[in-house]
């Protein structure tokens, strides 16, 4: 399942060119995954004062095509991966169904207490589940195959 959440681009959000300056991508990223939470039903503040936490180790964007203010924007977020104590989001940042960014973030879930990485609660598991979309091996160029 994947989940999608419109946004407006802001006059704010926007560079000397008229287009949304790289670095707010990243913003929008969290703002998609802020969203997964509530609608996957997991209470992050509960998740949290249980002693675990996630953090971000590793975030990409590969930018296709501008957005402009007061675009109208769809955030596009699913799992390519539930490991056992991280995470890989896919995120696609969309207008009119065009493909504008292709964003990938990694969280590894860490104790608070204790420091370090530790595994995906259950719970959280489960909820999370449902969103998984692991990512196919590419097929081998037809010259590869020969």
């Amino acid at each position: 399942m994947r989940f999608s959440y419109p946004l407006r681009v802001r006059y704010v959000e926007c560079d000397q060119q008229g287009v949304v300056f790289n670095a707010h991508y990243f913003a929008y990223f969290d703002h998609v995954l802020t969203e997964v939470w509530r609608h996957a039903g997991i209470p992050y503040k509960e998740m949290i004062a249980a002693g675990t936490e996630m953090m971000v180790v590793e975030a990409s964007a590969r930018f296709k095509a501008p957005a402009r203010f007061e675009d109208e924007i769809e955030l596009v977020w699913w799992l390519t991966r539930l490991g056992r104590s991280s995470i890989t989001s896919r995120i696609d940042v969309k207008r009119d169904g065009e493909l504008l960014v292709e964003g990938e973030m990694r969280h590894v879930f860490v104790d608070l207490e204790k420091g370090g990485s530790r595994p995906i609660p259950g719970n959280v598991r489960s909820a999370l589940e449902p969103y998984v979309e692991e990512t196919a091996e590419p097929e081998p160029a037809a010259e590869a195959r020969a």
